[in-house]
C-alpha cells in the first residue's frame, strides 16, 4: 500500500496529561484480544466504546492523552466530571477551548479501563475526519499500550493486545527481532542510524503511530543533521493551529536493528515546530508509520522493548506527493444518479423511469456523496504553476466524477509512482474550470 497523504496532529505539547491507569482485562478465559482495525495513510484507527457508545479512534504511540473531538455526527455522549478548560497549541497566540472529563469508562473490546480521562475539544474544524475521508472521533495514546503488549499488523490490519505473561511472548523471542526503547513521558523512544551522505549520525526517535510519514529530523537541534542539497518546500501537516511546515528530501539510508532502508523521504519540519518540542531532551526527530507499517510491531512498555517481524509491505518504494495537493473531504451532497432496474422490479414512480429500446427499465436515485476541496496545494508544484488554488472544489478526475472516488483513492493518484498526467475539473466561485499537469519527479 502506498503512503499518500500525511496527518500529524500536534497534541503532546498542547494538554497537560495526568497519568492513565491503562486498559486491564476483564473476564474472559483468552490472554490476548483481537481487534480490527483500519489502516489508512499509514494511520490506525480501532474501535473504542465511551461510557457505552461506540466511536472510532486514532491509536497513537505519539501523544499521552485520550482526546475527543469530531462528535458533531455521533450519538450523544455523557461524560462524567466535566470542567472547561483551555488549550494552547502550536503557534497559536489565543488559546481554543476546550473540556476535561474524568471517571469515565473506555472500553476496547474485552479491555476496560475505569475512572479514564478525556480531553474534549469543541472547535468542530479541529478533527481528523476531513483529512483521513473516514469519522474519526479521537485520539487514544499511552493508556491503550500501558499494562499489555501490542501488536500492531499493518498487512493484516488488525490490532492485538496480550497479557504480558502469555505464551506470546515466547513467539515473541523466536520469530521478532527485539529492538530496546525508552519509555519517558509515557512515550517511546528508539536509537537509530541515519546516514546523510557520507556521515551516519545515531539519533533518538520518538515511536509515533500517529504520524504517517517515514521520518521526521530535527535540523535545527543537531551540526551533524543537514538538508540535502536536493529538496524542496512542503506542506507536513495540521496542528492545533492550522498548517505545518517544512522541507523534505531523501537521505542515502535509515537503520533500525538490523534493518536497513534505502532513499527514504525524510521531513525536516520549520523552526516553529522545533521551538515546541525542544524541551524532550535528546530527541532528534520521529519514526512514523511509513517505516513501521513495513512490519509487524509489537510494544512492550512495561519492559521498554520494541519487537519488530517483516510483512510483505518491507520492501516497498518510498514515495512522496509529487502533486502538491493536499485534498480534504469538506463536506456532502446530494447526486442524482440512473441506475438499471431489471425487468421483474417495481417502480414506484414512473416519472423516473426511461427506456433505451431494451427491455431494461431505469431510475434515477438520489445518494449522499462527498465533496473534495484543494486545502493546500504546494507553491512550486506543477499543479500551482498550471493555475489551480486552494479552495478550488473538485468536480471530476480524468473526466470521471470527483465524488465517486474515495479520499485514499485520490490520494493514490496525486502519490503515483510515475510521472503521469492528470486533469482536473474544478469549481471557483461558481465557474468550471480545467486543469491538466504532470506529476513531475524533483528528488
Amino acid at each position: 500500500m502506498k503512503k499518500i497523504f500525511l496527518f500529524f496532529f500536534l497534541l503532546s505539547f498542547a494538554i497537560p496529561v495526568l497519568s492513565q491507569e491503562g486498559f486491564e482485562f476483564g473476564k474472559t478465559k483468552s490472554s490476548s484480544i483481537k481487534v480490527p482495525a483500519k489502516i489508512i495513510n499509514n494511520l490506525v484507527f480501532i474501535p473504542v466504546e465511551v461510557n457505552g457508545v461506540e466511536l472510532i479512534f486514532l491509536l497513537d504511540t505519539g501523544v499521552e492523552a485520550t482526546v475527543l473531538f469530531g462528535l458533531e455526527d455521533t450519538k450523544k455522549i455523557n461524560l462524567n466530571h466535566v470542567e472547561k478548560i483551555s488549550i494552547r497549541g502550536l503557534g497559536k497566540e489565543e488559546p481554543i477551548e476546550g473540556l476535561k472529563s474524568s471517571g469515565n469508562i473506555l472500553t476496547i473490546n474485552k479491555m476496560q479501563s475505569r475512572d479514564h480521562l478525556l480531553y474534549l475539544i469543541l472547535d468542530p474544524s479541529l478533527n481528523l475526519s476531513s483529512y483521513i475521508g473516514i469519522s474519526v472521533n479521537g485520539i487514544i495514546g499511552t493508556a491503550a499500550f500501558k499494562n499489555h503488549l501490542v501488536e500492531i499488523d499493518y498487512g493484516k490490519k488488525v490490532v492485538f493486545f496480550y497479557e504480558l505473561d502469555s505464551k506470546f511472548q515466547k513467539k515473541l523471542e523466536k520469530r521478532y527481532t527485539r529492538v530496546p526503547i525508552l519509555i519517558e513521558k509515557q512515550k517511546p523512544y528508539v536509537n537509530s542510524v541515519v546516514k546523510l551522505g557520507e556521515s551516519e549520525v545515531l539519533v533518538k526517535l520518538l515511536i509515533d503511530t500517529g504520524n504517517s510519514d517515514a521520518i521526521w529530523l530535527f535540523d535545527k537541534l543537531s551540526d551533524k543533521i543537514t538538508i540535502p542539497e536536493k529538496h524542496f518546500d512542503d506542506y507536513l501537516g495540521q496542528g492545533l493551529s492550522g498548517t505545518v511546515e517544512g522541507k523534505r528530501a531523501r537521505i542515502d539510508q535509515f537503520s533500525i536493528a538490523d534493518f536497513k532502508f534505502y532513499s527514504p523521504v525524510v521531513a525536516f519540519p520549520d523552526s516553529v515546530f522545533i521551538k515546541n518540542i525542544s524541551l524532550y531532551s535528546g530527541r532528534l526527530g520521529s519514526l512514523g508509520g511509513e517505516i513501521l507499517k513495513r512490519f509487524s510491531v509489537v510494544f512492550d512498555y512495561t519492559n521498554q522493548q520494541l519487537f519488530l517481524k517483516k510483512n510483505k509491505l518491507y520492501k516497498s518504494s518510498f514515495f512522496y506527493n509529487k502533486s502538491g495537493i493536499e485534498v480534504w473531504h469538506t463536506g456532502s451532497q446530494l447526486v442524482k444518479e440512473m441506475v438499471t432496474v431489471p425487468e421483474n422490479s417495481i417502480i414506484v414512480n414512473l416519472d423516473d423511469r426511461k427506456s433505451d429500446g431494451n427491455s431494461s427499465n431505469y431510475r434515477y436515485k438520489l445518494e449522499l456523496k462527498p465533496i473534495y476541496e484543494i486545502g493546500h496545494i504546494r507553491e512550486s508544484s506543477s499543479a500551482a504553476k498550471n493555475g489551480l488554488r486552494t479552495a478550488d472544489i473538485l468536480v471530476a478526475i480524468d473526466g470521471k466524477p470527483a465524488y465517486n472516488y474515495s479520499l485514499q483513492q485520490i490520494n493514490s493518484l496525486l502519490w503515483s509512482e510515475d510521472e503521469i498526467w492528470i486533469e482536473l475539473k474544478v469549481l471557483r466561485e461558481g465557474k468550471l474550470m480545467t486543469f491538466k499537469f504532470q506529476l513531475l519527479n524533483i528528488i
